[in-house]
């Protein structure tokens, strides 16, 4: 009963999207979510080319449109209406534009820039998620670039301690293998960052890629497997051809079947047969688990196939024009970069010279700050002396009052005695004996006054010459203050303005015609022609990374090497063990993938079906 009721309501939505005219779709990329009304007879070709365009992109045979469908992903295929595949059945219809081929060398093959930030935000998300196993050195060596490619070159004035905290950088796994703290985390890449002064974002994203794409894990598709003994396997699909892993172990594969090696492969229903380049190999066969991994499967092969050809080939004209025009913008971006170094450098140094200025009227209003200050203390200490001297003469002078009055006195006194001495001879003696006393008296008297008095005028003049004193103090004071300057000129040092590129126009579709593929028995074929060439180059140009790059491999080790002592060996997860084995013995991606394809493909083929 449910089962008819929830048919009936699928028809009913059927039926109502096929009345509709349009319907939306949100497409979300690794930047932002964008939606999109369509037409209900688009196919998905028509909502690709105008994501694309949309994006600026014109490298679009590496991406792809992904939705979920039960456990499982799946790629909207191109050549389908889009409401007639099994996408979601509610609205808005959420697909994820994402790569889904990756280039064997990101800095010959990417062009675009806009192509180049996608992988890289998309690497590093799948890093960071642990899709891509990381070793701990290499972490914080693409940490490092990361964080270039998002603040610029390294200025420890705006750079400070803890401008890392609420980023995410390393995965988790990593942090918590080590007892270490956040803080010291963020001083190794920090140091690290420091190194790439210089760089622009995109170079820095480059270096990313280029340290990325050396990791095991990187562009490998995973899928469960069995051989013909019922072994349990993986199978692992990459830009170079396809590898058998054991289920406990993504890294190191036991065989793998580069691309020049392939002539056919097809599956009917869960059984996969590969027929070898060479006739007198035998087909090799694997059992795969369901119908829509068997598509997933095949759809990678024919893609990563068809690039794998494209690369060994002559760039077409138009590929060959974006290179010429990514050059010739490249070279226009360095000339402006030389401009902006110097403009940077003109004003560093009207900046140094602003501030030597502003630096010497500093010390010019300081030094006359302090004479200002000192001539005010000595108007201070003129203006109590004043005070001192006129509180003397003050005194002084009531002393010399109080001298008169007693002259005075002692004068009544004398005229009192004279009157006196009239009237007897006797008492004349004595009172001119007194008499003459007294005029002793008064002539001491006399001279203190005078002495006194003298001694206030000199007071007088003392107080008039603090008084002159604190004038000319305070005229000084007045010439110093109108000498003040005032503050530096600032520089007007006007940034340059970058113009943006024009949008490119949009690529159209590219895919080689040299593969013959059928959906009937749900199979394809490669042309003898091209295979053969194609066996006559293996490997020509693949050369190792390490070999190439022996600062980068400096550096790792010398990152290895400062957190080996703070690694908590108990923590290490397999992928970890099995990867420091691999280290220990030299092992590297593309040294184990040369030696494995070595081996002939027969042998390689009943290593396989053995297994």
């Amino acid at each position: 009963m449910a089962s008819a009721i929830a048919a009936k309501l699928m028809a009913l939505s059927t039926l109502r999207r096929k009345q509709a005219k349009n319907f939306t779709v949100r497409i979300c990329t690794m930047e932002s979510d964008l939606e999109f009304s369509c037409e209900v007879k688009w196919k998905g070709k028509d909502l690709f080319d105008l994501v694309c365009r949309t994006l600026g992109l014109r490298e679009t045979w590496f991406f792809g449109l992904q939705y979920e469908i039960k456990d499982t992903v799946a790629w909207l295929k191109m050549d389908k209406k889009v409401l007639d595949q099994e996408v979601p059945k509610e609205e808005p219809i959420i697909l994820h534009f994402l790569a889904k081929f990756y280039p064997e060398d990101a800095e010959e093959e990417l062009v675009q820039d806009a192509t180049q930030h996608l992988f890289f935000l998309q690497v590093k998300n799948k890093i960071l998620e642990e899709e891509i196993h990381c070793p701990p050195e290499a972490s914080v060596l693409l940490a490092s670039y990361a964080v270039h490619a998002k603040y610029g070159d390294y200025d420890a004035k705006l750079h400070k301690p803890g401008f890392l905290s609420q980023e995410e950088l390393l995965p988790k796994r990593v942090i918590n293998l080590y007892q270490m703290t956040a803080e010291m985390w963020e001083e190794r890449i920090t140091a690290c960052y420091a190194e790439h002064r210089g760089r622009t974002r995109d170079e820095a994203e480059m270096e990313y890629l280029k340290i990325a794409q050396d990791l095991d894990m990187y562009g490998v598709n995973y899928f469960f497997i069995r051989n013909k003994k019922g072994t349990d396997l993986l199978l692992g699909v990459d830009a170079l051809g396809l590898h058998i892993y054991e289920p406990d172990n993504r890294l190191t594969p036991k065989c793998s079947f580069p691309w020049n090696e392939i002539r056919n492969i097809s599956y009917s229903e869960k059984e996969f047969a590969i027929k070898p380049l060479y006739k007198k190999t035998n087909v090799f066969k694997f059992i795969s688990s369901r119908l829509r991994v068997n598509k997933l499967i095949l759809q990678l092969c024919i893609g990563n196939h068809d690039l794998f050809v494209r690369r060994r080939r002559v760039d077409c004209l138009e590929v060959q024009q974006m290179k010429a025009q990514a050059k010739e913008e490249r070279a226009r971006k360095q000339l402006e970069r030389q401009r902006l170094e110097r403009e940077k450098q003109r004003e560093k140094h009207l900046r140094e010279e602003a501030e030597r200025a502003r630096d010497d009227l500093e010390r010019r209003l300081r030094q006359l700050k302090e004479e200002a200050d000192m001539a005010n203390e000595a108007l201070m200490r003129s203006e109590q002396t004043a005070d001192l001297l006129a509180e003397k003469a003050q005194i002084a002078e009531e002393e010399a009052q109080l001298l008169a009055q007693k002259a005075a006195e002692a004068g009544l006194e004398t005229q009192r005695i004279k009157v006196r001495a009239l009237r007897g001879q006797e008492e004349r003696r004595v009172m001119e004996q007194k008499m003459l006393e007294a005029e002793m008296l008064a002539l001491k008297m006399a001279e203190e006054s005078e002495r006194r008095a003298k001694e206030a005028e000199q007071l007088k003049q003392d107080l008039q010459e603090a008084r002159e004193s604190e004038r000319r103090a305070k005229n000084k004071l007045l010439e110093i203050t109108s000498q003040a300057v005032g503050p530096p000129p600032v520089a007007d040092v006007r940034p340059a303005v970058l113009s943006s590129p024009q949008p490119q126009p949009p690529l159209a579709d590219l895919m080689p015609q040299d593969l013959s593929f059928s959906r009937e028995n749900l199979s394809f074929d490669f042309k003898d022609t091209d295979m053969k060439r194609l066996s006559m180059e293996i490997e020509k140009e693949k050369v190792e990374y390490m070999e190439k790059s022996k600062h980068l491999q400096e550096q790792l080790n010398e990152l290895k090497t400062e957190i080996e002592s703070l690694k908590l060996k108990e923590r290490e997860t397999p992928l970890d063990i099995l990867h420091n084995q691999n280290t220990e013995q030299g092992t590297s991606k593309h040294s184990n993938f040369k030696k494995l394809t070595l081996q002939s493909t027969k042998s390689r083929v009943a290593f396989f079906e053995e297994l």
